[in-house]
């Protein structure tokens, strides 16, 4: 079965076409790697451009989800470069959104701006409304982990009504997780609660494994800060990350891992905090993902604190995660430091006032 042969209303997943269309959205990144590098040097050795862009496409995105950022962004480069001998419009824009994505995972996201941007633009000119619309959504993306709700939110809820109208679910269930995370950021508990919901119903209508991974993970957070429900929160990442393990979704994985390490802490069990946050930043140090680093740093030095860490060395650690967290231009990461500070008795930091601000999870 060819993407444009699924029914609507099921999860698919546009970034496998050409010989790698008949993959599902659930395929394990292993599978889709494998298959995409046999099928790639096939096209490479039959000379066929537009094949070869089409399969380095789904390359890149496999190393990209599987924490390889080396290769990915060596993928899509080469996507890009076969799509242009091509001159294949549809196919460049698809490169330049795995390239964009990349680097928003890498914390590049004036890189990511640029990248997403042109993007959207290639896939208006080429005809492609999947791209397109895929490349606003990193945009929003990108401007939502900045904590810029205000610029973004609009365009989250514009992008959830044309995938709902052309029966996109995968699409349709990361709006809502976009809306719904924006919501739980700004204390809007129940909201946001509703709307992580209705993404993992919808995506487990649709099929969409990963989708409800991450909805499950948002459902567990919210409500662990809201109702303080720790085993229920504990259970569905629990849930969450098996499909995490069997589809190889290390990113997601390690998100898993801190966010049940927040439950930990919200709930008092600082050592198994501690234990978690330590794990979570081992692997986003290994995937080079410095905004999941970040925060798990800061959920580890929290621990620590609670712990009898010397206050000092507290003050050190978050001070240099405040101006991590400003390089990247996560803005309201960074207020979850000076938050942080003030929690735990030693702020303000050094050249920081007493303004706290949102806390960003995801």
């Amino acid at each position: 079965m060819t993407q444009q042969d699924r029914p609507k209303g099921k999860a698919f997943a546009p970034e496998y076409q050409g010989a790698l269309g008949s993959l599902s959205v659930n395929s394990s990144l292993s599978e889709v790697l494998a298959k995409g590098v046999e099928e790639l040097r096939a096209a490479e050795r039959a000379g066929e451009h537009r094949e070869m862009a089409r399969c380095g496409l789904a390359v890149a995105e496999a190393y990209r989800r599987l924490g390889r950022v080396a290769d990915a962004d060596a993928a899509w480069k080469s996507s890009y470069r076969a799509a242009r001998s091509a001159q294949d419009v549809g196919a460049m824009a698809w490169a330049l959104w795995s390239g964009g994505t990349l680097a928003r995972q890498r914390g590049s996201l004036a890189l990511a701006y640029r990248l997403l941007g042109l993007a959207a633009e290639m896939g208006e000119r080429g005809g492609d409304v999947v791209v397109r619309g895929y490349s606003l959504a990193g945009l929003a993306e990108t401007g939502r982990i900045q904590g810029d709700y205000q610029a973004v939110g609009e365009l989250h809820e514009r992008l959830l009504a044309e995938a709902r109208r052309r029966g996109e679910a995968r699409h349709t269930v990361w709006a809502l997780e976009g809306i719904a995370q924006m919501h739980r950021n700004t204390g809007s508990y129940d909201r946001a609660l509703a709307l992580f919901e209705e993404a993992a119903e919808t995506a487990l209508r649709a099929d969409d494994r990963r989708g409800r991974a991450w909805a499950l993970r948002g459902i567990a957070d919210v409500v662990s800060v809201r109702d303080g429900d720790v085993e229920r929160a504990l259970a569905l990442l629990t849930e969450a990350e098996s499909v995490c393990r069997e589809m190889k979704l290390s990113s997601a994985l390690a998100y898993n891992h801190k966010m049940r390490a927040n439950v930990h802490y919200r709930a008092g069990q600082y050592p198994q905090a501690r234990d978690t946050y330590a794990q979570a930043l081992a692997e986003f140090e290994e995937m080079n993902e410095p905004r999941g680093t970040a925060l798990s740093r800061l959920g580890l030095a929290k621990s620590l604190a609670r712990l009898g860490r010397n206050p000092a060395e507290t003050v050190v650690e978050l001070a240099g995660l405040r101006r991590t967290l400003d390089r990247i231009g996560l803005k309201h990461a960074r207020d979850m430091v000076d938050k942080a500070a003030v929690e735990l008795g030693v702020g303000p930091l050094p050249g920081v006032g007493h303004r706290t601000g949102e806390a960003v999870t995801r």
